[in-house]
């Protein structure tokens, strides 16, 4: 597989459409001692973790392979954690995971499934709210791994007193854990030149650090050939950096809970009680409900001997007893002009992590990554060639919200609503096409790949938990499905979790937002059985095109599949239809203009041999109606 212009490609020269899954929203917790974000016993031992068997055991990789494979997704975006390879200590890989990585990959290959791997963060580290990081990373800087939620750095699930707020997980982005820690790993050379760990730059030991962690895995899998690319980093937080002014909160849509400025946070952090407001969101604006005390025991993230890596770096002080803001521009204003966090932090990252994981493989496919709503890096062929934008796409009002509505929506970016369900649809596709247009325009005409889109199953109050009605998720998976469709995209459904249930979902700050999971799962023989909305995403699609693909669409109602493409006179493989059983039980009928075709059951496709080059191929397949 490799990419040409905005295409991926085949070694006979097919234009491929992309369709998986991310697997899985669990493996950003461990194994052993279990991970589970609600537990507390995994996050009190840092190096003695095992993510082995994340997402799943080897000897269930048949049951799980077997299933996605004849739900047509047969792409993977392989979650990997910085923490699961290297969480024992600076240099020391967890060689068990990297054996049983190999393994996995293995299997995914006897099933004709392709995999590109991501280096899965959100947050920082599950001590910060989120995943990823290893708890060295932070305990070498002198931060106390377990009062993070204590002192307001940080929302953690095992140490919050009640039912965690829908969400509330992504505020820690604005906090002085995970902010700070992003900022040194992207931006520590300019804003805190005098931390160092072990005698080295911040910024280099934390980046070095991962990309080698990241190195030790592209080394496992070099001669997987389903292993066909790396994600740079998931959603790569900008920290503190561009923030204006560091006692001000920043304006955003999330504002949930206890809402400090950053200086507020550092000075919490430091063992200060703050006043801060604690937001709730009235209707789909966030509003201050009350203040509440921050820190209200006085304690420190810092152990003895250490203090707040912004004081050290004279961002603020405490010399007269009462803590001082010396620059609030810290972040924002660098020599003179506006710090662009992109251009001058992220894709320099990007290229020297391109740079290291092709001195392994030098054809392997570069995924770049960004977080949804913010600004793209500029890329062009002379930055390097076969890289991808996988950017992600979320219905926001229903994944913040947890409630779907058919007729309204509100718009991702400009947060305007979009009203009437022909116009809910004609929404999701701009925005889709919005994101394609950037890899058009900004990034060089390459590829796209939705990297996550999908939908929480416990919206509308878990109502279908009770009912067993997954209908309304059926409708909006499958509203997302055309969208996707309408712009020929390729993308990796967020997400299946092989051990979600219904009472902790993926088990990660309470999200849910699996296609699969083991309360639904009534016949184990069934390979369907378990499937969450399975209409609404397992269909039809053209997997493997002999040319330029030009239109595609599936109606649910109906079952009818719709796709035309232009032949290439100078490919001989056929065009290969995916045709899920599922949608299909008792048999379909193939219709093709300009060409003929031919049944493959064994990978659950139709051949289609184009007849006239360069003439558009249509073809249809409809149901067998059974009388």
């Amino acid at each position: 597989m490799y990419t040409q212009e905005k295409w991926f490609k085949d070694d006979s020269g097919r234009t491929l459409m992309l369709r998986g899954v991310n697997l899985s929203g669990s493996t950003k917790v461990p194994a052993t001692p279990d991970g589970a974000t609600h537990k507390k016993e995994s996050l009190l031992h840092p190096g003695e973790v095992s993510f082995v068997n994340k997402p799943f055991p080897l000897d269930q990789a048949d049951e799980h392979f077997s299933r996605l494979k004849s739900w047509g997704l047969t792409f993977l975006r392989f979650l990997v954690t910085w923490e699961a390879v290297e969480h024992k200590g600076p240099g020391m890989y967890d060689e068990d995971y990297l054996t049983y990585l190999e393994s996995i990959m293995t299997k995914a290959a006897d099933y004709g499934i392709n995999v590109f791997i991501d280096p899965h963060n959100d947050m920082w580290s599950r001590w910060t709210g989120g995943d990823g990081a290893p708890g060295w990373t932070m305990d070498l800087l002198g931060m106390k791994l377990n009062r993070f939620h204590a002192t307001g750095a940080s929302v953690v699930h095992a140490y919050y007193r009640g039912t965690l707020p829908r969400m509330i997980w992504t505020t820690n982005q604005f906090k002085l854990g995970a902010a700070t820690m992003f900022t040194l790993f992207f931006g520590g050379n300019d804003f805190a030149p005098h931390t160092t760990i072990e005698g080295e730059p911040v910024q280099e030991y934390l980046q070095g650090h991962y990309i080698d962690a990241m190195k030790q895995v592209a080394l496992r899998l070099k001669n997987h050939k389903n292993v066909v690319g790396y994600e740079t980093l998931n959603e790569p937080f900008e920290g503190f950096v561009g923030h204006k002014h560091l006692d001000k909160v920043k304006r955003t849509f999330l504002r949930i809970g206890e809402n400090p400025t950053p200086f507020q946070s550092m000075i919490s952090a430091s063992g200060y009680q703050v006043e801060v407001p604690f937001y709730e969101m009235n209707g789909f604006v966030p509003k201050i409900r009350k203040h509440v005390l921050l820190n209200p025991e006085k304690e420190t993230l810092w152990k003895d001997g250490y203090e707040c890596i912004w004081k050290q770096n004279g961002v603020w002080t405490d010399s007269s007893g009462t803590p001082c803001l010396l620059h609030p521009h810290y972040f924002y204003i660098r020599q003179g002009r506006k710090t662009d966090f992109e251009k001058d932090y992220l894709k320099p990252f990007m290229l020297r992590y391109l740079k290291a994981m092709r001195s392994v493989k030098p054809d392997t496919i570069i995924f770049l990554g960004s977080v949804p709503g913010t600004n793209r890096v500029d890329w062009s062929g002379q930055d390097g060639d076969n890289v991808v934008n996988a950017d992600h796409w979320y219905d926001v009002k229903t994944l913040f919200f947890k409630k779907f509505t058919p007729w309204f929506t509100i718009n991702t970016g400009n947060f305007f609503p979009s009203l009437g369900k022909k116009n809910v649809e004609k929404a999701f596709a701009s925005q889709l096409g919005d994101i394609k247009s950037v890899s058009a325009v900004k990034m060089g005409n390459i590829p796209t790949l939705i990297g996550e889109v999908g939908l929480p199953f416990d919206m509308n109050e878990r109502k279908a938990y009770i009912s067993g009605d997954f209908s309304l998720h059926t409708y909006a998976m499958n509203l997302y499905m055309n969208a996707l469709d309408s712009q020929l995209l390729n993308f990796t459904i967020w997400n299946y979790t092989p051990d979600n249930t219904n009472e902790h979902g993926d088990l990660w700050n309470e999200e849910d937002l699996s296609v699969f999971s083991l309360s639904q799962q009534d016949h184990k023989a069934d390979i369907n059985s378990g499937a969450r909305a399975l209409p609404g995403f397992c269909r039809p699609y053209a997997r493997k095109v002999a040319g330029e693909p030009l239109f595609m669409r599936f109606h649910l109602p109906t079952r009818r599949f719709t796709f035309s493409f232009r032949p290439d006179p100078d490919i001989t493989a056929p065009t290969e239809i995916f045709v899920p059983p599922f949608q299909y039980p008792h048999g379909f009928d193939v219709k093709v203009e300009e060409g003929t075709w031919e049944k493959d059951p064994e990978h659950f496709t139709v051949l289609v041999y184009a007849s006239v080059p360069r003439i558009e191929c249509k073809v249809v397949i409809k149901p067998v109606l059974i009388r």
